[in-house]
């Protein structure tokens, strides 16, 4: 459903929002070894994210990836979503077909519809805090 970046980036947003709940400012690094992913690969999930004021980085002996506490209020995971993979999450064909809409709908068209807008729903109405706070639990895992 989400390309590999947009996992790893989801991943990697949860656990930053988790160690900003604590005050800690993450290291690439660190962030690569939590979420269980390649370190170059996430290196660039970063930098768009950064880039797009999903999270911040701080350089050096004490600098890391953190983000706001007003920050995780408010951003959710379409946003993070958005960012790595664009919207076609909402749009987009369960197939993957290019053409397919209410007049020309390949065979899960009008079942993926609903499965679409309940994502959609969760994607909005989840909080970066949220999962932050879910994560102190100590019940959920970031690793495969």
């Amino acid at each position: 459903m989400f390309s590999k970046s947009c996992e790893y980036g989801l991943r990697a947003v949860i656990f930053i929002a988790q160690q900003s709940l604590l005050d800690t400012k993450v290291s690439l690094t660190t962030i690569s070894e939590a979420i269980d992913s390649p370190q170059a690969f996430t290196a660039k999930i970063l930098q768009q994210l950064t880039r797009n004021n999903i999270v911040s980085s701080i350089k050096g002996p004490h600098g890391g990836f953190y983000i706001e506490m007003e920050a995780m209020k408010t951003l959710n995971l379409s946003a993070v979503v958005k960012v790595l993979d664009g919207d076609d999450i909402y749009t987009g064909c369960g197939l993957g077909l290019k053409q397919c809409n209410e007049d020309k709908p390949c065979p899960l068209h009008f079942k993926f519809v609903d499965i679409r807008e309940k994502l959609k729903y969760m994607l909005e109405n989840t909080t970066l805090i949220m999962l932050a706070n879910d994560m102190e639990l100590d019940v959920f895992h970031l690793k495969t």
